[in-house]
């Protein structure tokens, strides 16, 4: 199995892979794991950097889940309190990766996917990347759902204050902010500029606080609200945003407050067109791609799905801990069709 330098890119292969994994998250990390546990000749393209999307995580960011519950193959992942931060997942599966010598080929995009007929009864891919191509007997698609933010469609969405994503919170500090959304990367986010002294406005489409916000997380949002160290707003609508101001409107009123910043932290998509591309087919208003559980083997034979991808736009049903057990499910599948 030739070994990868993290640091740059060999030379794309002439030769069908057994295993072509899109997307270097721990998923897809999982998934390289088993494949070369079980022999097969694989690689993984990953777009950006090593787990890209942990890595655009709010800097101190705390997992939702225990440590134990995000480790891969059984190799113990210690962190100083029971629930990592983002560092230290970074520094976790940067390890893994290192410690397999598994190989990854950073800041390599897939930019085209064919299917190229090999006989009557099976094909080829071959993957383009503006690097190079790869020809593949399998697919994987592992990309995560954290680069396509749900957008408002609103005037001004597109100006230099508004943000879709947070990193942290000093960049706000004596700024009148908006943060709108109710889940825990907005309230997550709330909290933290609150606390580095800015002046912050929750904007809320429902009528509470998401109930999926972390446990620990959730009575200090609300103790917040209630002392009015922090403004809310629920059912609300945003309607505009300009320069300092930002308006929505509550059960028909429409509100406008001066505001120089906005987090619109409404959520993200998975990229369902890249789907449709390979012609995977997607169900109902969810858009739930389509594939075999016991296997993980989409409609179209030889591309299967890993991790949160496979919720369509359920992306609050997929995680690191219950998302593990398809790499095993894919190369069982792939082996036993040998």
């Amino acid at each position: 199995m030739p070994k990868t330098n993290l640091l740059g890119n060999k030379t794309p292969l002439s030769q069908p892979l057994d295993l072509l994994i899109v997307g270097g998250g721990p998923i897809g990390i999982s998934c390289a794991i088993a494949a070369q546990e079980a022999g097969l000749n694989y690689v993984v393209l990953e777009k950006g950097c090593l787990t890209n999307s942990l890595y655009h995580y709010p800097l101190d960011m705390q997992f939702f889940s225990s440590s134990e519950k995000l480790e891969l193959n059984q190799i113990p992942f210690n962190s100083t309190e029971a629930k990592p931060r983002r560092k230290e997942a970074l520094e976790y599966y940067r390890r893994i990766v290192s410690h397999f010598e598994l190989n990854i080929q950073l800041f390599e995009k897939v930019s085209e996917v064919k299917k190229i007929p090999k006989d009557k009864s099976k094909t080829v891919f071959e993957i383009n990347s503006k690097k190079g191509s790869y020809l593949a007997k399998n697919l994987v698609i592992a990309t995560g759902f954290f680069d396509i933010p749900a957008l408002l469609n609103v005037p001004g969405e597109s100006l230099e204050k508004v943000s879709h994503y947070f990193k942290e919170a000093h960049y706000y500090s004596g700024q009148k902010l908006a943060v709108i959304g109710a889940s825990n990367s907005a309230v997550d986010a709330a909290l933290a500029c609150y606390r580095k002294g800015a002046d912050v406005t929750l904007i809320v489409r429902g009528s509470e606080i998401g109930p999926r916000v972390k446990y620990w997380v959730r009575p200090d949002i609300l103790n917040r609200i209630k002392e009015g160290s922090i403004q809310v707003h629920y059912n609300a609508t945003i309607t505009n945003i300009s320069t300092s101001e930002i308006s929505f409107s509550v059960d028909g009123k429409l509100n406008t407050i001066e505001n120089d910043f906005v987090l619109a932290l409404t959520g993200y998509r998975p990229n369902l067109k890249f789907l449709e591309h390979l012609g995977i087919e997607l169900e109902g208003e969810a858009k739930l791609p389509v594939y075999k559980s016991e296997s993980m083997e989409t409609n179209v034979a030889g591309i299967y799905l890993a991790g949160v991808i496979c919720g369509g736009l359920e992306t609050h049903k997929w995680f690191i801990e219950n998302s593990r057990q398809h790499a095993d499910k894919i190369v069982r599948d792939i082996l036993n069709k040998d």
